[in-house]
C-alpha cells in the first residue's frame, strides 16, 4: 500500500474561516500558514525520514524527540528533548514527550502495536510553532504544535486526545490509508477521534461513563464564552455555539449529512456519524472503550479489508464482521448493529 502523506490539523477549516472573516489575525496567519503547508507537502511529498530505530518484538518503550521551533514555521526546530531526558522547565514540552509516550501506551500494551506503523516508528514533535498559531497537525511525519493564541485558544498539548487524535492521522497512513476527501476523509477524521478519546480514556483510566467524549476539551480560551470543546462524541453539534467559533455544525445522524465542497469535503463536519455510532457502541458495551470497542476498530484498521476509498456503509459492514470474526455473533456484534441503525446506517 502507498502510505500517502497529508496534512491533517485539528481546528477545523470552517472555524478558522469564520474567525478570519471576522478580522481575527491570528485565524487569518494560521489560514496563510496551513495552506503554505498543504501545497509544500503536495510539491515535494513526505520529507525523507530517519530510518526507524530496530524494534525488540518485546520493548514497550516508546522512541520520542521533541523539537523547539522557536516561533517560526521551520521544522523540525531545535531538539530540547529526546527518549529518556528528564523533564524540563518547559511545560508544552514535558506535555508533547507525554502525550507522544501515552498514545505509544495504548497502540502497544492494548492492540501489542510498536508504534504507528507496527515497526517502531520513532515519534517526533515541534512545539511553538510560529507566532500565535492556532492548530496542531501531522504532516505525514511528525507532530506539530502551536501555543495558541491565548485568547480563542490555548496551547495545543494542553488535551491529550489532541495529541492522540493527529497522532493516529499516522496510524491511518500506515494502515488504511484513509483518503482524505468526502466520506472516506470523514472516516480518516473519525478514526482520529475515536483513538484519540482512547488515548485519553486510557491514560487516566477512565470507563465509558466516566469519559467526557469530548475532543479538545480544555483547549478553549477566555475569549470563547458558550463552547466547551471542538467535538462532542456523545452530543455531536453540540461542543459549541458562540458568538465568535460560531456554531457547532456536526450531525450525529445520516439524515443530517452535510454536502460540501469545503473542508475537503465535510471531513471535520460529517466524521460526527461515525463518531456518534462509536460512543453508541462503547457505552452500550461498558466498561473501557479500549477494550471490546476499540479492539473492533482496530481489527478493522489494521486488517486489510478497507480500501481508501471506503465509505461509510463499506466501513460500518466491515466493523460488522470484525466483531463478528472476534467475538462470534453475542453481544459485540449486536451492539455494533445497533449503534450503526442508530445512526441511519443500517449495516447488515
Amino acid at each position: 500500500m502507498t502510505h500517502t502523506p497529508v496534512f491533517c490539523s485539528i481546528i477545523p477549516p470552517h472555524v478558522l474561516d469564520k474567525l478570519a472573516r471576522d478580522g481575527n489575525d491570528a485565524a487569518l496567519r494560521t489560514l496563510e500558514a496551513d495552506a503554505a503547508l498543504r501545497t509544500r507537502r503536495r510539491v515535494t511529498g513526505v520529507r525523507e525520514a530517519a530510518a526507524p530505530a530496530p524494534s525488540d518484538a518485546g520493548s514497550a518503550k516508546p522512541n520520542r524527540t521533541i523539537y523547539d521551533a522557536g516561533h517560526q514555521e521551520v521544522l523540525p526546530g531545535r531538539k530540547v528533548r529526546g527518549e529518556g531526558d528528564a523533564p524540563g522547565p518547559d511545560a508544552t514540552v514535558n506535555r508533547a514527550h507525554a502525550g507522544l509516550g501515552a498514545t505509544f501506551d495504548l497502540f502497544r500494551a492494548v492492540y501489542g502495536r510498536d508504534s504507528l506503523d507496527g515497526a517502531g516508528l520513532p515519534l517526533h514533535a515541534s512545539v511553538h510553532y510560529g507566532q500565535r498559531y492556532n492548530n496542531a497537525f501531522w504532516d505525514g511525519q511528525q507532530m506539530v504544535f502551536g501555543d495558541g493564541d491565548g485568547d480563542l485558544f490555548l496551547d495545543f498539548t494542553i488535551p491529550v486526545d489532541v495529541i492522540g487524535h493527529e497522532l493516529t492521522h499516522g496510524f491511518t497512513q500506515h494502515t488504511a490509508n484513509l483518503e482524505y476527501y468526502g466520506q472516506s476523509g470523514a472516516l480518516n477524521e473519525s478514526v482520529s477521534d475515536v483513538f484519540g478519546v482512547l488515548v485519553k480514556q486510557h491514560a487516566l483510566g477512565q470507563s465509558t461513563t466516566q469519559a467526557d467524549w469530548l475532543i479538545g476539551a480544555g483547549l478553549l480560551g477566555p475569549g470563547v464564552d458558550h463552547g466547551t470543546a471542538l467535538r462532542s462524541m456523545k452530543a455531536p453539534g453540540t461542543a459549541y455555539d458562540d458568538d465568535v467559533l460560531g456554531k457547532d455544525p456536526q450531525p450525529a445522524h445520516m439524515d443530517h449529512y452535510v454536502r460540501t465542497s469545503r473542508d475537503n469535503g465535510g471531513v471535520h463536519i460529517n466524521s460526527g456519524i461515525p463518531n456518534h455510532a462509536f460512543y453508541l457502541l462503547a457505552t452500550e458495551l461498558g466498561g473501557n472503550a479500549w477494550e471490546r470497542a476499540g479492539q473492533i476498530w482496530y481489527d478493522v484498521m489494521t486488517g486489510g479489508a478497507l480500501t481508501p476509498e471506503d465509505r461509510f456503509a463499506e466501513f460500518a459492514a466491515a466493523t460488522v464482521a470484525a466483531a463478528r470474526a472476534r467475538y462470534g455473533d453475542g453481544t459485540e456484534l449486536q451492539a455494533v448493529l445497533k449503534a450503526w441503525s442508530a445512526v441511519g446506517l443500517p449495516s447488515d
